[in-house]
């Protein structure tokens, strides 16, 4: 009989994750946005828009020590969330809890030594959502758009702390604005051809900056993955900028 979840591998089965067999599915993007945090033992990690918690579980599996925090805004997610880091002896280290960031982030939450996001990468007023509303709200800005988003992941970050996350190329200039704006404005931005999408790590800063590094390229041209990129997804290589 045929379960609603499916019972998938990251990181060369270092990783076990389940999730909903139907809506959005975790892609490459939670393990790239994982091997880019630079973490350590003992810090402590927010994750905005943590889904069923693969970001957590990766950055967990790779930073041996390191606590995670997971805000979803989806609870049945959330709830998954919860399962997986029991499924992989994590709980103690990544937990989830359910929360919309258009409002204040509960007592208490604050001061972290990184802030990591995969934000929806539409925005509401160019989109065309997904009949399924799980995805939908995954991948279409809803209650909080990426200002918000932004203003929240920043607010979190201990002074000398990273934000860093994934979203589209063509956003790029919107988020360097916003963050700027936020004095959060030293960016380090590594592409990923062929996606149109980029890394964006940012630092606090008096005065913007941004440094484009050399592009990460994901695929072969027989569509495999690169030497590189294979060693960020199977292995778990951390990813620098």
């Amino acid at each position: 009989m045929e379960t609603p979840f499916t019972e998938n591998a990251l990181l060369g089965e270092r990783v076990r994750l389940m999730q909903p067999r139907k809506g959005y599915r975790v892609a490459v993007d939670a393990v790239l946005l994982a091997a880019a945090v630079e973490a350590h033992a003992g810090e402590r990690v927010l994750d905005l828009g943590a889904g069923v918690g693969a970001v957590a579980l990766c950055i967990a599996s790779r930073v041996a020590g390191c606590h995670i925090l997971g805000i979803e805004l989806q609870a049945d997610l959330a709830a998954l969330a919860e399962r997986n880091a029991v499924l992989n002896g994590m709980n103690e280290r990544v937990r989830t809890i359910v929360h919309d960031l258009a409002q204040p982030l509960p007592a208490g939450i604050a001061a972290f030594d990184h802030v990591v996001t995969n934000p929806p990468y539409l925005a509401a007023a160019a989109a065309d959502p997904s009949p399924d509303r799980s995805k939908a709200l995954a991948t279409v800005e809803s209650s909080a758009g990426l200002a918000r988003w932004l203003e929240v992941a920043t607010a979190a970050l201990k002074p000398a702390g990273t934000l860093t996350l994934i979203h589209r190329s063509d956003r790029l200039d919107e988020i360097a604005t916003q963050l700027a704006r936020l004095g959060w404005g030293a960016l380090a931005v590594k592409p990923l051809p062929p996606a149109a999408r980029v890394l964006v790590q940012a630092r606090r800063a008096d005065a913007p900056t941004r440094r484009t590094s050399p592009p990460l390229v994901l695929h072969r041209p027989d569509g495999g993955y690169t030497a590189e990129a294979e060693a960020i997804l199977r292995h778990g290589e951390p990813l620098a900028f």
